[in-house]
């Protein structure tokens, strides 16, 4: 079973990536439209799903029943230092996504 939510998490977590290549698309070649504003209310929705855990995805608590482990990718197959600070490298490209499109497009 561990092994099935290590692969569902990562499936989820190579979504998000795609995602953010979008939103980086659509911002650099001013492809603003539904799919944009979509993709921004994704992460969006994932940054308030993790604040209601703790910061922590919620399949890392469904893993945690299967594994004891203390490693930070017990529950996700990727390298631990990226586990590690995942959260940290994606939040800061998402506010530079931000930024370039404040930049970009002067609300």
């Amino acid at each position: 079973m561990l092994t099935a939510v290590k692969f569902l998490h990562t499936i989820i977590w190579a979504f998000f990536n795609l995602v953010l290549v979008y939103v980086f698309y659509a911002i650099a070649f001013d492809r603003i439209g539904t799919l944009f504003w979509i993709g921004i209310g994704l992460i969006l929705f994932e940054g308030l799903i993790l604040a209601i855990f703790k910061w922590k995805c919620p399949l890392t608590y469904v893993a945690r029943r299967y594994s004891d482990a203390t490693n930070e990718n017990f529950d996700i197959y990727l390298p631990e230092w990226l586990a590690r600070h995942n959260k940290t490298i994606y939040t800061t490209v998402f506010i530079l996504l931000l930024i370039l499109y404040v930049c970009l497009h002067q609300l």
